[in-house]
């Protein structure tokens, strides 16, 4: 096999300090098979997906001799927005990933999609979630001998394949995957076509699209939007499909299980656009609203939404209540992770870097204020400041989600559960510790009541809510046992 073209550029990055008061979005992944402009497809389809992930960018494309691949730091359009770069994508088909980093640090290494060549031929692979035994794993890679070149839980899945007795690439992928725990969404590129395949359970979300005679698979269905490809299906939990020149083939290789899709998708993660599994994510954020607003009403004067994530949740609320809906927080769009480091004065100005008040829609009103969630409180406490400065006579705090009191270890990056506020505060102190009158979240059986069930069942829960309740649906092998998997790096390495 000839080596694959890899082309790496390293636009500067630097995470704004503001941003650190979130859940952060995962990955996106994005595959092509049977179209002759795959690169600039795969570059489209990762626009759309950017808000997954915004620290890296990469594309592996396959030209039916040669691989090759283009990664880089920061955002797709700092890095895929050449006709030079798409240019040396050559190939019918590709695969591209975004990355918000949940396992191993934020260098180039740990960039995607992960290429190695294999006994059978080149292989890349593309990977949204986490891997729950990865540390585990590799010591055992390790002492077999195995060479690690990232600290990515995805490589772990590479030295399985590289490793497997099996024959095909398939046969081999569900080797590995037969022995990791957690959870993925993965896209894979080899010289016969491309693999899509979720983990048993679905936490995290996969569909399948159509453009004429070339088929996409994707983390949401937004990213077909883009390309103008038709939604066919999501694909299910625990399927591994397999596109190729005979056509799409589907397996299920693995034991089924109940499904466990990951609730925060509805509420924050996936874009409000995007069909995840036959629901409108738009629709089910403003439904979660209005069962918010009919669980925590309260006499007031106006509803604002908490810019972007919030928005949906707040149109839902204003309706089910009555009660006028103002843009009475302006955000502005051109302040994210490339801004440049403030200095200590700037830094102060907090929130405002983001976000003002719309005080001629403020002043003297009782208000509520509706976001998607609360984590440490910081960003809280100084949104609420900032309304009361703009004359609100009373500030009353909505969350469109239960408290967040534990961590995710399925691919969202989520502070330690000491640092989550709902973790040691009850919702009488918290509202205190961020100044609002009052402060109320939606219960979790509000949550389900606004995705269509009658609540949740304990024995048996729709979706992985984790976050909010501690009930873990796989396996913390890792976790349990006080490791992660960048413990084994012994290289430092600056992004």
């Amino acid at each position: 096999m000839p080596e694959p073209f890899l082309e790496q550029s390293s636009a500067m990055l630097t995470t704004h300090p503001l941003d650190d008061d979130h859940l952060r979005e995962e990955c996106g992944v994005f595959g092509v098979y049977g179209h002759v402009e795959s690169a600039a497809l795969a570059a489209l389809g990762l626009h759309a997906l950017q808000h997954r992930g915004q620290e890296a960018a990469g594309i592996v494309t396959y030209d039916g001799e040669q691989f090759h691949a283009h990664r880089g730091m920061g955002h797709v359009g700092e890095n895929f927005s050449s006709k030079e770069v798409i240019g040396r994508l050559k190939g019918h088909s590709a695969i591209g990933h975004v990355r918000y980093a949940t396992t191993g640090e934020v260098a180039m290494r740990n960039v995607q999609p992960l290429f190695a060549d294999f006994e059978f031929g080149g292989l890349a692979i593309c990977h949204n979630g986490n891997l729950t035994n990865s540390y585990h794993l590799r010591r055992k890679l390790v002492g077999r001998g195995s060479l690690f070149q990232s600290t990515s839980d995805t490589e772990v899945i590479v030295h399985l394949i590289a490793t497997s007795r099996k024959g095909s690439v398939e046969e081999r992928m569900v080797d590995a995957l037969r022995q990791v725990e957690g959870a993925y969404s993965l896209v894979a590129l080899s010289q016969d076509g491309v693999i899509g395949v979720r983990d048993p359970l679905g936490v995290r979300p996969l569909v399948l699209g159509r453009l004429g005679d070339a088929w996409i698979l994707a983390s949401e269905s937004c990213a077909l939007d883009i390309i103008g490809a038709e939604f066919v299906r999501d694909v299910e939990a625990g399927e591994l499909v397999t596109i190729n020149a005979l056509g799409v083939r589907s397996s299920r290789p693995f034991e089924r299980m109940k499904q466990r899709f990951c609730v925060f998708e509805y509420i924050y993660f996936a874009r409000p656009d995007s069909v995840v599994d036959g629901i409108s994510v738009y629709e089910a954020r403003k439904r979660i609203g209005a069962e918010l607003a009919r669980e925590s009403g309260m006499p007031a004067d106006i509803v604002i939404p908490v810019p972007d994530s919030g928005v949906p949740a707040a149109l839902g609320y204003a309706q089910e209540s009555g009660l006028p809906f103002e843009l009475g927080i302006i955000r502005n769009h051109y302040v994210g992770r490339t801004f440049i480091e403030p200095t200590d004065q700037i830094r102060h100005l907090g929130v405002k870097l983001k976000h003002n008040a719309n005080r001629v829609k403020i002043e003297g009103k009782r208000v509520v204020l509706v976001d998607d969630s609360i984590v440490r409180g910081t960003t809280s406490t100084k949104i609420v400041e900032m309304v009361r400065q703009a004359g609100a006579r009373e500030v009353h705090m909505r969350i469109s989600s239960p408290p967040t009191s534990h961590s995710c270890f399925y691919g969202i990056a989520t502070p330690e559960r000491e640092k989550l506020l709902a973790s040691h505060m009850d919702v009488e102190e918290m509202a205190r510790f961020i100044g609002a009158d009052s402060l109320a979240f939606i219960s979790i059986d509000g949550l389900y009541r606004a995705m269509g069930h009658m609540g949740r069942d304990p024995a048996a829960p729709r979706f992985c809510d984790a976050c909010f309740t501690g009930d873990y649906p796989i396996a913390l092998t890792d976790h349990d046992a006080g490791k992660v998997s960048t413990q084994l790096s012994l290289l430092a390495e600056t992004a």
